[in-house]
């Protein structure tokens, strides 16, 4: 499977942003898919994650009621909705695919993007 992510960029605080990620290589509809984040001398974490037919969906505390992740079985495409973001969210975010359930694990996940630099300004 390859999962190629854009969307990223920098923002204000406050502001809202989605991130996409094109999968190409597998049957999609069978995976689950999610989004980790990555920042500076940090370990990466969990964001968000939809189950294969997009009906169950998981997010972190830290981002409870301002991101959500879903999915476009027919495009092949994950997204990653953010609103009222905060510089607390400065990161590289990475979309990834398991099969299988849902996980919050990072080690749980088989495929990776490559990542995009979220920034998020004061």
């Amino acid at each position: 499977v390859q999962l190629q992510a854009s969307g990223g960029g920098l923002v204000q605080a406050g502001a809202s942003l989605r991130l996409s990620c094109q999968a190409s290589g597998h049957t999609f509809s069978s995976l689950a898919v999610g989004w980790f984040r990555q920042a500076p001398g940090k370990a990466r974490e969990f964001v968000s994650a939809v189950s294969g037919s997009g009906v169950a969906t998981y997010r972190a505390s830290s981002v409870q009621g301002r991101f959500t992740a879903s999915r476009d079985n027919a495009q092949n495409t994950i997204y990653l909705q953010m609103n009222s973001l905060e510089p607390e969210d400065t990161a590289v975010y990475y979309c990834t695919a398991k099969t299988g359930l849902v996980s919050t694990r990072v080690d749980a996940y088989d495929y990776w993007g490559q990542g995009t630099q979220v920034t998020v300004s004061s």
